[in-house]
């Protein structure tokens, strides 16, 4: 929940009294033109930046702004950003080993022997992910949006509460983005999940609520249908009311 979160930047307001609510287990698809304060929400959702008035709680009440970016992540909150960060010389298991939850180092987790339980976890996220069959590849070997997947089940590895996505679909095939949104939509329920993005094709595909930012603060939200029906939403993306609403 964000509540009454305001941030500035050397003047400029990116975020101007913010009100975002969700329910458990619920995909929310977050767009907005370019500026619109989608980005720096998700840094102040994770503690990268610190807002300058506001509440933001997860869970039963727990105050986010009080926390730092590792105390956060340790809730349960998990960031997929919009490039891939994926260790590319390692293997999809060796990065998914690399990820999985709790406290461990780069050697600590390649030179240990792989427990049952972890070796199950990974083969759950193998097969949710769809990269089974490439589990000995090196991860640099993957094509862009195989890299996209590995990062999302990285995440998955650490039964994160809340996932934040990032532009999951930029750069993307057609039949890549039909995946993604596949995997998406077979997390809903097990997972809270915040998308951002622009592509309106992707959106509708696993959109079942949207909200609009605009300037930092909430434009209007509702189904795919009804947003880009808005004549607000319509203004904003478009600078004038009566462009054809197939653009939006």
């Amino acid at each position: 929940m964000l509540e009454g979160v305001n941030k500035t930047f050397d003047g400029f307001k990116a975020i101007s009294e913010l009100n975002l609510y969700m329910d458990k287990g619920e995909l929310r698809v977050i767009i907005g033109p370019n500026g619109a304060g989608k980005s720096t929400m998700l840094d102040l959702i994770t503690g990268r930046t610190r807002p300058d008035a506001g509440k933001i709680e997860f869970g039963k009440s727990t105050d986010l702004t009080r926390l730092n970016e590792y105390q956060i992540n340790r809730l349960g909150i998990g960031r997929k950003f919009q490039t891939p960060s994926v260790y590319s010389g390692h293997t999809v298991f060796e990065n998914l080993l690399l990820s999985l939850e709790g406290p461990r180092s780069v050697f600590s987790s390649l030179f240990h022997r792989t427990t049952e339980k972890e070796r199950h976890r990974i083969d759950q996220v193998l097969t949710t992910t769809g990269l089974a069959e490439r589990v000995d590849w090196k991860a640099g070997a993957l094509s862009h949006g195989q890299k996209q997947w590995l990062e999302i089940g990285m995440l998955l590895a650490q039964d994160p509460k809340l996932l934040l996505v990032d532009e999951p679909a930029a750069g993307m095939s057609d039949e890549e983005t039909h995946k993604t949104a596949e995997l998406l939509l077979s997390l809903e329920g097990k997972h809270s999940i915040v998308v951002i993005e622009h592509d309106m094709t992707f959106v509708r595909e696993i959109a079942r609520k949207v909200t609009v930012l605009h300037q930092g603060t909430v434009l209007c939200e509702g189904s795919v249908e009804q947003v880009q029906s808005d004549e607000r939403v319509i203004e904003v993306y478009l600078g004038r009311k009566h462009e054809p609403k197939r653009h939006l």
